[in-house]
């Protein structure tokens, strides 16, 4: 005999399969399927189970179904909510569906079956043991990349020492998709199912990996965030600022939180965190108010310039007496290698000030003293706010090196910003477009440097007082080089004295 023949209730399934050899359910809330299980249980308990192709499909005939199914038996049936019925069921053995016939009550179907010895593959033992070793090797894998699952699969397969048992467990437990699972059902022989499966064990094993190295790589990012965020929380705890600006770089520090996913997004707005909390909004150092130590410091750095050094001892007298309030902005103008930059240094040093110089020479753009925008990729801080972030207190001393040869084009006229900068009724208010608050500039001593004062834009000129650098006398030069030069040439070489 080859073929069996046979009529039996039938069920179609939606979006489940059923494989041989393995206990399974199904829920069902149709009349019809109720019938067709009643009308089984009435007989010998046996039904045809089929599943159909599309899930979507409403009132599947014939074609909207797979032609193989499974013959399994009823074991029990559970009254659901909702008038849903669960039916507990043994699937018995593959069966081809010849055709439906359509009762009123319910649907029955002309099935084929094979007989048992037509369908057994016979393997060799060791061949079947080698695929019996290489499947659990490879659920191994599985189960340990997908802990979840895992456990459960891995004590239904515990136990299994037969290929077709461990093919039909396996395979009717993984959590697959219906359309894998009719594949493993159809494969015509034990070798194909052995293929089958191990494909699907790899595929899903390298995407379950796939899917944990992604929530790795999620989670590492969000962890370095909450890192980051009660790093920035702690730093602000520490900032000395007034509440309007602590206000506002909370509400950054929360913005940067909820952007934890977008890696671009967060890293500008972690930039403009850490900017605001470098920036020193309160925090300012004491000045020396000896002027005996000013002009011993001038002295020792300066030969000559006796006029030069007066008029910086002057102003700082007059910054001692109105306590630092508003002092006139020194430009100290003069030929190239006059010492007009170490004359601004040794004013800070005189005074214990943090030194910043700005070099303006070839600004163009308006944005590199004003900052940019946000809103562009790359944006920055205007030099201004850099420098008093590099200094670290809000009243350093600053040196505008060469701003005479600012220029302007089409992005704007930087002279103009250095107005606002230099005008001391506008600059404790001064708004850089990055930081895109006021920050105070009050405080800071500036002291600029030019060569020629006639490209200097006039009301930029006149708000400087300037102070002239004049070229030395052949005996200035001759003193300089001995008590100044000389000393500095022998420990650039690495001589001794002598």
């Amino acid at each position: 005999m080859g073929e069996i023949l046979k009529e039996l209730p039938a069920v179609i399934l939606r979006g489940s399969v059923l494989l041989p050899g393995v206990v399974s359910h199904f829920d069902i809330s149709t009349q019809q399927s109720i019938h067709a299980v009643e009308a089984a249980m009435n007989d010998d308990n046996h039904i045809f189970l089929v599943t159909q192709k599309d899930m979507q499909t409403e009132h599947a005939k014939q074609e909207d179904v797979y032609a193989t199914g499974v013959v399994a038996e009823i074991k029990q049936i559970v009254k659901m909510q909702n008038h849903v019925v669960r039916v507990i069921v043994e699937s018995k053995q593959k069966a081809e569906l010849a055709y439906f016939i359509e009762k009123e009550e319910f649907l029955k179907a002309q099935v084929v079956l094979e007989e048992e010895e037509n369908v057994q593959e016979q393997l060799p033992p060791e061949v079947e043991e080698a695929m019996l070793r290489s499947l659990q090797e490879k659920l191994l894998s599985y189960c340990t990349s997908n802990p979840k699952i895992g456990k459960e699969l891995k004590k239904q397969a515990e136990g299994l020492n037969k290929l077709k048992s461990f093919i039909q467990v396996v395979g009717g437990t993984l959590p697959l998709g219906y359309e894998k699972r009719q594949e493993l059902l159809e494969a015509d022989s034990l070798t194909a199912q052995y293929e089958i499966l191990m494909k699907i064990l790899l595929y899903e094993t390298n995407i379950q990996q796939i899917k944990n190295e992604l929530q790795e790589k999620v989670k590492e990012r969000i962890d370095q965030n909450q890192r980051e965020y009660i790093q920035f929380e702690e730093s602000l705890e520490k900032l000395e600022a007034d509440d309007t600006v602590k206000e506002r770089i909370k509400k950054e520090i929360v913005r940067f939180k909820n952007v934890a996913n977008s890696p671009s997004e967060g890293s500008v707005v972690r930039g403009y965190i850490e900017t605001l909390l470098d920036l020193p909004w309160n925090k300012k150092s004491v000045d020396n108010t000896d002027l005996k130590n000013a002009e011993q410091i001038l002295n020792d750095d300066h030969y000559g310039l006796e006029k030069v050094k007066e008029r910086v001892l002057e102003f700082l007298a007059v910054r001692g007496l109105t306590k630092g309030g508003e002092s006139p902005i020194i430009c100290l103008v003069g030929p190239p290698g006059t010492g007009k930059t170490s004359i601004a240094r040794s004013v800070a040093r005189a005074l214990d000030k943090k030194y910043v110089r700005i070099c303006l020479g070839g600004v163009k753009d308006e944005a590199e003293i004003r900052g940019h925008r946000r809103t562009y990729v790359g944006a920055m801080p205007g030099r201004l706010i850099q420098g008093i972030r590099q200094a670290g207190v809000k009243n350093p001393l600053m040196l505008l090196d060469e701003i005479d040869k600012m220029s302007s084009d089409y992005k704007g006229d930087p002279s103009s910003a250095m107005l606002e900068v230099l005008d001391s009724e506008q600059n404790a208010k001064f708004i850089d477009h990055y930081v895109d608050m006021p920050v105070d500039l009050s405080e800071v001593l500036f002291i600029a440097t030019a060569n020629d004062v006639h490209t200097i834009p006039r009301p930029l000129l006149d708000r400087m007082e300037l102070i002239e650098v004049s070229s030395y006398t052949e005996n200035e030069k001759m003193h300089i080089a001995k008590e100044h030069l000389l000393g500095k040439q022998i420990g650039k070489n690495g001589l001794e004295p002598e």
